[in-house]
């Protein structure tokens, strides 16, 4: 079947009446469970998972995939009017658009990060559509030594994501490197840095340390420091959406650099949206004329890494359905109900089942136009939690912070790590060391060790594999590439200082 009989075959099955009702059923969730902080798509597609096992495969992936997009659309919310990340990908959205809520432009915030979630999205399913042959065998040629050349050169952008001293920002990504590095060795059995507590056997949770370092550390600081009437009631308003021609001259070259970044690396196995939107972020910093915009309300600071990590959950589909590889918890969830209904993904899932491949791509653009026509009305409901007073509103926050927690291993171990994170987020703000930085290295340093003691393997310890093989050393070189523009850009900077 040629390239647009598969569209049309997808179409028409996207089109049904069983399948509209569960892309609408899983955006809608994805989308509320988003908003409340600490849930995830994880536990979200997690809770849901056992439901499919009595659905039609087609219709259970599309359910589960309107769930994992929709997430990354509810998720922003929380990072802007809280300081919460509803997932961790939505971290970095805290950076910049949190600091616009407080100013008043909330409203503005909010329908720009669902115009970049839907341009991001978009761009992704372009991507999946025209390119998936493509770049899963592009993905599929990259080794170990690529890969730790790779989460190399996203632990150095981390450092151009955080404000003020570079080497506080490299201080953070260390820190969340060894926290990354707690838990079981999974070449060794031998557990690291665990102190003989048994709950951190299995390592610390992403969500407990985001929860922690972001939410509960931005409510204790904003305690003795908050105003009863923090917004006037035009901040209220439809009007107050709309965005100024300054937003949107800025917006697009970053909508369009993070969608580029998210699509690329959604379709490497085991980066994702999170990574993406790091990166993201750290490359809009570093290109732009001003940087000292960003962290007090850029409207690039979320415009990039929204359009990346939406671009990145579209073809994140890209290595799980033409490999059978799974490059995250979610994707493997995908992968289990494909096995279970009897279907085996990998290259030849296209040509054996395309109705279920191209119903699924086009069920994307059905899901994202409902996820725009969700969101924007209920725009100005999101913005009404602003007025909520701070009494009122923080007990509510921390106990959803708790419960999401607790949520996705059953654990209060992990909700005791929040309240220690949380003292720990106090005690950065208060010494002026950036979150975002620990937060990267927290994700990218297990997979640099795996991918560089893989690599150390397969060359029998020699270190010259990262630099004999092409693609990695093109990454290295970029990676070197930055530092050395991050350290000319440091001197340049101090020496306008002086002479100032």
């Amino acid at each position: 079947m040629d390239f647009f009989g598969n569209l049309s075959l997808g179409l028409h099955t996207a089109l049904s009446l069983s399948n509209l009702f569960y892309c609408f059923v899983g955006v809608f969730l994805g989308t509320l469970l988003g908003v409340i902080p600490g849930v995830g798509v994880l536990a979200a597609i997690s809770m849901l998972f056992p439901i499919t096992f009595h659905m039609e495969v087609t219709s259970a992936l599309i359910m589960l995939a309107g769930i994992w997009y929709g997430t990354s659309y509810g998720g922003s919310t929380a990072s802007i009017l809280l300081n919460v990340p509803g997932t961790p990908a939505n971290a970095v959205v805290c950076l910049d658009g949190y600091p616009m809520a407080q100013k008043g432009r909330g409203a503005v915030a909010l329908f720009m990060t669902t115009v970049a979630s839907f341009v991001g999205g978009s761009i992704g399913i372009v991507i999946l559509t025209l390119f998936a042959p493509v770049i899963a065998q592009y993905a599929l040629s990259m080794g170990p030594a690529e890969y730790f050349s790779l989460m190399l050169l996203g632990l150095i952008a981390a450092t151009g994501i955080a404000d003020g001293s570079a080497v506080k920002g490299f201080v953070m990504v260390m820190l969340g490197i060894f926290l990354g590095s707690i838990g079981t060795d999974v070449y060794t059995g031998t557990q690291r840095f665990a102190f003989g507590i048994p709950e951190l056997g299995d390592g610390i949770s992403l969500v407990a340390l985001a929860m922690g370092v972001f939410g509960v550390a931005e409510l204790i600081i904003s305690v003795g420091s908050v105003k009863a009437n923090r917004f006037k009631s035009s901040d209220l308003t439809l009007r107050a959406m709309k965005p100024t021609r300054d937003d949107m001259r800025r917006s697009w070259l970053p909508m369009l650099r993070g969608s580029s970044i998210g699509s690329f690396f959604g379709a490497l196995p085991g980066t994702g949206p999170s990574l993406a939107a790091f990166i993201a972020y750290a490359v809009e910093k570093r290109s732009s004329k001003d940087p000292s915009r960003f962290g007090k309300g850029a409207i690039e600071g979320i415009m990039a890494p929204e359009s990346a990590n939406n671009a990145a959950d579209q073809t994140s589909f890209i290595p799980t359905l033409a490999l059978g590889i799974p490059g995250s918890p979610t994707m493997a969830l995908m992968l289990g109900a494909l096995i279970i209904h009897g279907v085996t993904p990998g290259p030849a899932l296209m040509t054996e089942e395309p109705s279920l491949f191209w119903g699924l791509v086009m069920s994307f653009w059905i899901g994202n136009i409902m996820l725009v026509i969700l969101n924007v009305p209920l725009i100005g409901v999101w913005v009404r939690l602003l007025a909520v007073p701070y009494h009122l509103l923080f007990p509510v926050v921390l106990m959803f912070i708790c419960l999401g927690t607790y949520s996705v291993n059953n654990s209060a171990f992990d909700v005791l790590l929040v309240m220690i994170f949380g003292a720990l987020g106090v005690l950065m703000r208060k010494l002026a060391f950036p979150a975002a930085p620990l937060i990267l290295g927290f994700v990218l340093g297990p997979m640099m060790e795996d991918n560089f003691r893989r690599a150390m393997l397969l060359s029998s310890g020699d270190f010259a594999t990262f630099i004999n093989r092409p693609i990695s050393a093109t990454i290295l070189s970029i990676a070197a590439f930055i530092m050395l523009w991050s350290f000319f850009s440091t001197l340049k900077a101090r020496r306008a200082l002086t002479q100032g």
